[in-house]
């Protein structure tokens, strides 16, 4: 498990425009089970996180146009349980740090593994979120 002191920045930087933490099974399951749409970022240390995960999700819903009716986010590596939990909801697709993931109604109905992130810029990673949005929002 990744200590505190460096998870608590990364976490920062979505809970601070919006996100919500889903630090628990709890809050997993219940902002699974909302109406409407959930995007929800299985958040992580490494370079793709930082460098196009987390950038591409915040451009993913600045300015008008469709968006998520909720923001979500759980740290893999350190929300062990949420993590987890999340997980058991994105069947058939195998656990991918970090990962985007669009629900609607509780169906995932867009996802994105590492591979679709790692090497690809936050705008990359914006764009493909905003056409998910246009399709599901």
């Amino acid at each position: 498990m990744y200590p505190e002191e460096i998870v608590a920045p990364m976490k920062a930087q979505l809970t601070n425009k919006g996100f919500e933490d889903l630090d628990s099974s709890e809050k997993v399951l219940a902002a699974l089970k909302r109406p409407g749409t959930t995007l929800l970022l299985i958040n992580s240390v490494c370079g793709c996180a930082a460098a196009g995960a987390r950038p591409g999700v915040l451009l993913s819903v600045e300015g008008t146009g469709k968006k998520p009716n909720h923001l979500t986010t759980v740290f893999a590596g350190f929300d062990i349980d949420a993590v987890k939990t999340a997980r058991e909801h994105l069947v058939p697709f195998p656990p991918s740090s970090p990962s985007i993931a669009l629900f609607k109604d509780g169906e995932l109905v867009h996802f994105l593994e590492r591979h679709h992130i790692e090497g690809h810029s936050g705008e990359m990673i914006a764009e493909n979120l905003k056409q998910a949005y246009e399709d599901y929002c």
